[in-house]
């Protein structure tokens, strides 16, 4: 057996996940053993503002990595650049990434899914007045159907239909969406129709799925739902990137931890590493973390005294606005 297979059959494996990260090194842009996605120097600039800036990235096949940050680290934007939504503007200058060994530095949106990398967004894209079996066969990729010449001879597409419909009936009731099946995919509640998206996304069986934070505006009762399915795709074989701000599902599920801050890869490791990291308690809280802002002890006379005036200097503020 290759090396390469035996890492495959050991992602199912906790244990086996753990040991085969656990020789990485734990620095920005670290070289991973087995990676289906590398990216060097991506940037993209909004204005004057530097909203992606990483020089090198790798994912590893077969696991489940998380993407952290803050509010406003390029975290969104970055998963719109290699999946083709944006372009980078370093454009030509050495901005390059490749998925399972394809480039995809001039790839569109629609290329990138073929190759087997697609993803999910923040706010769901589900077509709302289409029903929820639509949505899913739609999904689907190089439907005979679709092709102009073939679309009025049905006998020529009929068989492949009713396989795509087949499929997408699996994926449904694994979601637990198949009571669904004939309902507006408006009429889903939020949580639902995260799981058709995510199901809509399998129907391209990918390799990869990227998830823009999707326990976003879910239901506590589906949250639960929604990890396990994540843990699936793992379990059978697939590559996941999640973006997500909850850290306790951050911890719970995810076997590698990449974190962004200002657009810029700052930390990487294991999620209780990561946690500890200096940079990455920087990122969320702030350089003075560690100082207790309501001890009183820790201000001298002098910014008391500053403190006491600006508080009145606002009263007198607003008592003279309260007279007019």
């Amino acid at each position: 057996m290759s090396e390469q297979t035996t890492a495959t059959a050991g992602h199912a494996d906790p244990a086996a996940r753990r040991q085969m990260m656990s020789q990485v090194d734990r620095i920005p842009g670290s070289a991973k053993p087995d990676p289906i996605l590398r990216v060097d120097h991506i940037q993209r600039r909004f204005g004057g503002m530097m909203a992606v800036d990483v020089e090198h990235l790798e994912v590893q096949r077969g696991i489940i990595t998380a993407l952290i940050g803050p509010n406003g680290a390029g975290k969104t934007t970055f998963f719109n650049l290699i999946t083709g939504f944006d372009r980078p503007t370093s454009a030509g200058k050495g901005a390059h990434w490749a998925f399972d060994g394809a480039t995809l530095d001039k790839t569109s949106a629609s290329s990138v899914a073929k190759a087997g990398m697609v993803r999910t967004f923040q706010l769901t894209k589900a077509l709302s007045r289409m029903t929820v079996m639509d949505n899913m066969m739609l999904g689907a990729k190089d439907q005979g159907g679709e092709s102009l010449a073939k679309a009025m001879f049905r006998p020529l597409w009929r068989q492949q239909e009713r396989e795509v419909r087949h499929k997408a009936e699996e994926l449904l009731d694994r979601f637990k969406l198949l009571e669904k099946r004939d309902d507006y995919a408006g009429s889903l509640s939020g949580g639902q129709r995260k799981l058709l998206e995510m199901a809509r996304a399998l129907m391209t069986d990918p390799s990869m799925i990227m998830l823009d934070e999707p326990m976003a505006g879910v239901n506590p009762a589906l949250t639960q739902s929604l990890l396990g399915h994540i843990q699936s795709l793992r379990d059978d074989g697939m590559t996941v990137l999640f973006v997500e701000h909850d850290m306790h599902v951050v911890q719970h599920i995810s076997d590698w931890v990449v974190v962004m801050a200002e657009g810029r890869i700052v930390a990487e490791g294991p999620a209780d590493t990561v946690m500890a990291d200096k940079a990455v308690i920087d990122a969320y809280l702030g350089a003075h973390h560690e100082t207790d802002l309501g001890d009183d002890a820790l201000l001298d006379e002098g910014v008391a005294a500053a403190l006491e005036l600006e508080v009145a200097e606002e009263e007198a503020a607003r008592n003279q606005e309260g007279e007019r």
